[in-house]
């Protein structure tokens, strides 16, 4: 109990017949993990972090009665490694994760007289389960004969079941068990559908599965412009399919679609079209696809003026703006973009609305030259919105009105995106290279040149002053600490001192003895 173990010991003595591992570190059964232990019976291992479950991890058990493995991480059993222990007859399996249970699971478990499988993530069930399980196969024999059967209990509350056609044959099942099936809780409860939620299987009556079949009241409806429209499409099928709109093959954004149902196995699925205009009208079709197969209803919608004695409104709902819909009565929205950036903009807008808490508003947002842009409703109250994912460098035109309404002259923003930020980067850093090298260009030579003409004449002067003094049989000065040129070895003032074959006088030497000569320069003065 409590063992830090993260695998089955191997030196477990061979005639043991119980073992019990619990809140311990064990993460998988591997194969073989008690074929040394030919005796066992009972083998408990509650409580800890199992996973896997090797298909034969039960090997050599021909003894074992009682398999305990409450409180793991399975997610899966191998149910054919049963095969190995013929005389198990608890097997608990509570708190675990299993959501599948094939239809041979109970196969390989002849003489199982307690099966505990609640509290787990069971959704559906086959009837062919416990159809071919042994023991029910032999109650079932039993029925009606004097013939004597053990008792096994079942236990499988706690799961959450889906109560749909697929689980129909499960929930008769469970309706008609009876002794010597034993349920340890008879109030199986739905988790869904939601109309069937909390129902105890007692209380629900399933019908069998059916693929979708779509309807429409009118598949061709004509429509004036400015006016809300919703198309309106009604799909039977079960289980409960997806439902989605397209229009012209592509499929539709969600947020003006709504699917409710009317009924245990039928759906209203609603399509809504703010403020129709032409450039809404073309072919709609209305999908649904469950598990066995896909339906779809198309429907022509047509925007312009009412021909006469048009029918409109039998697969769509057709209805004027709130307010009537008249030009005095429509409210004035300003629009101005608030911020903007090279893939989105966030608008801001200003209603002149008469209860502006009760105001919806739509806005239609696409490329400034295509034909039908997308809306989005937003609620009341809210008077900003940003958009993203926008393409760089492109013209969009947005609008924003009271919902069914057609947007006015002064509602609509027309703006061209930026262009991508890695080429700005990628400007910016050469721009910033190029200054950057033509200011070295331009400083390098001017520095030369002033440092040249400053300390040319210095240097020479102070290079050839050892020449005259020795020439006059002077004694040169003490070094100081200003005289850096003169302290050269002797060597240097030969070198500079020994005139060549043919030396002329160079430009600055003096020529007369008396004439006066420039004094030594310190260091200052050569820069």
């Amino acid at each position: 109990m409590s063992a830090l173990l993260t695998k089955i010991p191997e030196d477990i003595p061979q005639d043991i017949r119980k073992i019990r591992i619990e809140n311990s570190h064990l993460t998988e059964l591997p194969r073989g993990s008690f074929s040394n232990v030919s005796a066992l019976e009972y083998l408990w291992l509650n409580f800890n972090n199992i996973t896997v479950m090797h298909l034969k991890s039960l090997e050599d058990l021909q003894a074992l009665k009682e398999l305990r493995l409450q409180g793991n991480k399975l997610s899966s059993v191998p149910w054919t490694a049963f095969q190995d222990t013929p005389a198990l007859k608890i097997l608990d399996l509570k708190h675990n994760r299993l959501d599948v249970l094939p239809e041979h699971a109970l196969r390989f478990l002849p003489n199982l007289t307690y099966l505990d499988l609640s509290s787990n993530q069971l959704t559906v069930i086959s009837r062919d389960v416990f159809s071919s399980w042994p023991v029910y196969q032999r109650s079932q024999r039993a029925e009606g004969s004097m013939a004597h059967t053990a008792n096994a209990v079942l236990a499988l509350h706690g799961n959450p079941w889906i109560c749909d056609c697929r689980l129909r044959g499960f929930v008769q099942f469970i309706k008609s068990i009876g002794p010597p099936i034993i349920l340890m809780n008879s109030y199986l409860t739905c988790s869904s559908p939601k109309f069937r939620e909390g129902k105890f299987f007692h209380e629900v009556e399933l019908n069998s599965c059916m693929k979708p079949l779509t309807s429409a009241l009118e598949t061709n409806l004509t429509v004036p412009v400015g006016l809300n429209v919703t198309l309106t499409c009604y799909v039977q099928a079960s289980p409960s399919p997806t439902v989605w709109w397209t229009y012209a093959h592509k499929l539709l954004r969600a947020f003006n679609v709504s699917t409710e149902p009317v009924g245990e196995e039928t759906l209203r699925s609603e399509l809504r079209i703010a403020a129709a205009r032409p450039m809404d009208a073309g072919s709609y079709s209305c999908w649904a696809a469950n598990f066995l197969g896909n339906a779809s209803v198309g429907i022509a919608l047509r925007v312009g003026e009412q021909p006469l004695g048009a029918v409109p409104a039998t697969a769509a709902t057709v209805g004027p703006a709130p307010g009537g819909g008249a030009e005095g009565s429509t409210a004035h929205v300003e629009v101005r973009i608030a911020k903007q950036t090279v893939y989105g903009i966030t608008l801001e807008w200003r209603a002149a609305a008469a209860e502006p808490g009760d105001t919806w508003y739509t806005l239609h947002l696409g490329r400034y030259d295509a034909a039908r842009k997308d809306t989005v409703s937003v609620g009341p109250g809210v008077h900003t919105y940003s958009v993203g994912d926008l393409l760089p460098a492109t013209k969009y035109e947005v609008c924003v009105a009271v919902r069914d309404q057609a947007p006015r002259k002064g509602q609509c923003v027309v703006f061209v995106t930026g262009s991508d930020v890695s080429q700005l980067e990628q400007r910016e850093k050469l721009i910033h290279i190029v200054v950057i090298i033509c200011a070295m260009v331009l400083a390098v030579p001017a520095g030369m040149y002033a440092c040249t003409a400053e300390a040319r004449p210095g240097c020479v002067a102070r290079g050839l002053a050892p020449c005259r003094r020795r020439r006059r049989g002077e004694r040169a000065p003490r070094s100081g600490p200003d005289s850096s040129l003169d302290s050269l070895p002797g060597g240097s003032e030969e070198g500079l001192c020994q005139p060549g074959p043919g030396r002329r006088p160079r430009h600055g030497e003096p020529e007369r003895p008396g004439k006066a000569r420039p004094g030594p320069r310190n260091s200052a003065d050569l820069y």
